[in-house]
């Protein structure tokens, strides 16, 4: 069972983007020095109500710097976006930087508002994606590589440095479509999985990508890590409260990206879209606790951890710490505290 913490690098009401950064930053020495096997890092852009962390791997520098055992990832890299041979550079280079503490998570992101401010068309981005990925591999592999594609053509490039672990950092998928598990499975990855939307689904598609990492012949077992926003006071009272405002300030104000149908998906992807849309929309506070966040006292929290554990098949958990983002700092210390001290010893033994 691995624990990590996601980080969104929220700027507090009031708050300076500056704060923003060193709060975070903070969040994660902290997350160091209690234990925690990972920091993920999130990569958002044009988002100034809600994060300042539009350069995941100029961040991730920083945290390796004031860091000496946590693993330091990004969750998740829109590869889309980026040149996939500046991605290579900068990943072998913060593997080094770390002595091989770097994870890359990837995916292409359900937000739109990057790929317009980015001038790129979103009904590119699963191509995009796909071409991206195997250049990255091309890259770090090979001592210098061809590419040739709709979208980038390169010829006898050599990338240097070459990662710190062989023979690349581990790559990550977050995964949400069916056809995401099932790629993902193919390919021996880990993923990312995440409770909102329909449960039912998200449950074949685990058992999916189970039997189609066991068919594949990979080694070991399937690595299914889920995002949750989470967290811990010492009463059950003092949790509900804390969280609240945060919690709904979510659902509020930052699904509204949602709402609209997206050039590229599918028919199916665009109503599974819509319908989730939908329901945050309409999420009470009631239902988040009871469906999408696990909030509470040391016990409950990890009462309502181990179930999801084991319903999903899970190895790892990825908290959401300050879902939100209008938890005090102090309390997401706490927060972080108590959940390693007081949840994490019952989910690593039972």
């Amino acid at each position: 069972m691995e624990l990590g913490v996601y980080f969104e690098f929220q700027i507090q009401p009031e708050g300076s983007q500056q704060q923003a950064f060193q709060t975070d930053l903070n969040h994660i020495e902290l997350a160091d020095k209690l234990g925690y096997d990972y920091a993920w890092l999130a990569e958002l852009h044009f988002s100034p109500e809600r994060s300042v962390i539009s350069s995941p791997f100029l961040a991730a520098c920083a945290a390796i710097h004031r860091t000496k055992n946590i693993r330091i990832g990004t969750a998740v890299s829109v590869l889309p976006l980026n040149n996939p041979v500046r991605i290579a550079e900068d990943v072998a280079t913060l593997d080094h930087l770390s002595k091989g503490r770097f994870e890359l998570g990837i995916g292409r992101s359900g937000a739109p508002r990057g790929y317009v401010g980015y001038s790129i068309p979103y009904q590119e981005s699963k191509a995009r994606f796909n071409d991206c990925l195997e250049i990255l591999i091309k890259a770090w592999s090979q001592d210098s590589f061809s590419h040739a594609s709709e979208f980038y053509k390169f010829d006898n490039v050599c990338v240097f440095p070459k990662p710190y672990q062989t023979p690349h950092p581990p790559i990550r998928n977050a995964a949400t479509s069916a056809e995401t598990f099932l790629s993902s499975a193919k390919k021996g990855f880990p993923i990312f999985v995440s409770l909102r939307g329909s449960l039912a689904s998200l449950k074949e598609r685990i058992d999916m990508y189970k039997k189609v990492w066991v068919d594949m012949g990979h080694q070991g077992q399937p690595n299914i890590c889920a995002r949750i926003p989470t967290f811990v006071s010492d009463t059950q009272e003092k949790a509900e409260t804390f969280a609240k405002n945060s919690a709904m300030n979510f659902y509020r104000n930052f699904v509204s990206n949602l709402n609209e149908p997206v050039p590229g998906l599918s028919y199916k992807e665009n109503t599974e879209r819509l319908a989730r849309s939908r329901r945050m929309r309409n999420m009470t506070y009631k239902d988040f606790l009871q469906t999408e966040g696990v909030v509470g006292d040391p016990q409950f929290v990890a009462d309502r951890l181990l179930a999801i554990k084991t319903e999903y098949s899970l190895t790892g958990f990825m908290i959401e710490a300050n879902f939100g983002g209008l938890i005090s700092s102090d309390n997401v210390s706490q927060s972080l505290r108590l959940f390693k001290t007081l949840v994490a010893p019952r989910l690593l033994s039972e």
